[in-house]
């Protein structure tokens, strides 16, 4: 102690530690003494685990890839989740405050969720769906599984649009579906193509994200809604409405759920808080009417019962509060800054890299690369030089008809976005 000038409790903990990682012993009333080295184990052979498992399910690898955390130093132009200086976490830390105290949050609940929570998603998805058809889910995910395998079977085809969330092609081979892509552009899903489809695969399920898709940022056009709405009622088939971008629009009125046109119970609901306020805040829900309800409330049970009581109370107080809107309007601003920021960037330092359209929400740039330009090397090199981006490969569930990148502007300041931007022109010129 004298020698290192430290006291007794710092001793007393450092030895607690070297206890702990078994380097010294401490009897007591004896002293503490440095372990008898062991000799080291030998190493275990794993190889059985290769043939008991047998092949990887394809393209389940990229999710992983895309949900890592980057190094610190690295700037982050792929991203799911909103910049830190963006996320609520003042108002939602007050929320979970407030239920955590409450004894009643503790409590088991129904399994579908709180009745409150479930009336608030059922209203935000245009007026068609009630409380009792939703189920609340512990994020979109999750949602996403519950209702590929509630709604098909294991060998049935499904429907995707081209390109897609990537999360959505991994969930839906997960559950043992036959992905089909039908083509998209500035507009949206093609109707004739969609109708094509469903017709030659006899699918019953179709897979899209109407507004502000991802990784595109597409919003399904005034002209194609009906038809999108009349392909899936022909064929008696479901449409799962992804509307995870409902928060982070630049337009104060974006078009309404397409669950708010639906007359008969073809659309299926689902909607996440955790891209809009922060990754914590896991609470998402999926709803549908008639036998397509209670088949997601039965499969989502099976999952893991009940999402925590404490975090469905703290969200139904924060979306019912006046902070809820406040954060509303400041991504408005906040978003549409940070994607002229990086169109700007691109426009200086990488105009050969071309946006694919200029989105009026969500949180992504789709980026096409020059001819000869591989996405995958390009990742690669980036990561190199401290920049993070995604390939567009991984979002189409066939062929890529060309190279492109994912950009996200909602996960870091402008200042950082056009440095991310260099680095990534310097990626670059070290492929080209």
């Amino acid at each position: 102690m004298g020698r290192h000038h430290v006291s007794p409790v710092t001793v007393q903990r450092a030895i607690r530690a070297l206890v702990a990682e078994g380097l010294v012993d401490s009897v007591p009333g004896r002293g503490s003494f440095v372990s008898q080295p062991a000799a080291p184990p030998a190493a275990p052979d794993l190889s059985w685990q290769t043939v008991a498992l047998g092949d990887q399910p394809r393209g389940e690898e990229a999710l992983p890839e895309l949900l890592a955390v980057p190094r610190a130093e690295a700037i982050p132009l792929s991203s799911g989740y909103l910049d830190a200086a963006l996320q609520p976490v003042g108002p939602l830390g007050a929320a979970l405050a407030r239920a955590a105290r409450n004894p009643a949050s503790w409590e088991r609940g129904p399994v579908e969720g709180r009745d409150g929570l479930r009336t608030w998603f059922a209203a935000e998805a245009g007026g068609a769906l009630r409380t009792g058809d939703m189920v609340v889910c512990p994020g979109g995910q999750p949602a996403l599984t519950t209702a590929f395998r509630a709604l098909a079977k294991p060998g049935d085809p499904v429907l995707v649009e081209a390109p897609t969330y990537l999360g959505a092609i991994a969930a839906a081979r997960h559950a043992g579906l036959r992905v089909v892509p039908v083509p998209a552009d500035a507009d949206g899903v093609r109707p004739d193509l969609l109708l094509a489809a469903l017709r030659r695969t006899g699918a019953r399920l179709f897979y899209s994200q109407p507004l502000y898709a991802n990784p595109h940022g597409a919003v399904l056009s005034a002209e194609r809604r009906p038809l999108v709405l009349d392909a899936v009622r022909e064929a008696g088939a479901f449409l799962l409405e992804d509307d995870w971008a409902r928060d982070l629009t630049m337009d104060p009125n974006p078009p309404r759920p397409l669950a708010a046109d639906d007359v008969d119970g073809h659309v299926v609901y689902l909607r996440s808080l955790t891209k809009s306020a922060a990754p914590g805040l896991r609470v998402a829900a999926v709803g549908a009417r008639g036998v397509a309800g209670a088949r997601l409330r039965t499969a989502r049970v099976l999952d893991d019962f009940f999402v925590a009581g404490p975090l469905q109370d703290a969200a139904l107080d924060f979306v019912t509060s006046p902070a809820w809107h406040r954060h509303r309007r400041k991504l408005q601003g906040a978003l549409r800054e940070r994607r002229d920021a990086l169109l700007g960037s691109l426009r200086r330092r990488l105009p050969e890299v071309e946006p694919a359209m200029v989105p009026e929400g969500g949180l992504h740039l789709w980026a096409r690369l020059p001819d000869g330009v591989d996405d995958a090397a390009l990742t690669a090199a980036a990561a190199a030089h401290s920049v993070i981006v995604f390939p567009g490969r991984p979002w189409y569930a066939a062929e890529s008809p060309a190279a492109h990148l994912r950009l996200t502007f909602g996960a870091a300041s402008p200042e950082v976005l056009d440095e991310g931007v260099r680095r990534l022109a310097e990626a670059l010129a070290t492929l080209t």
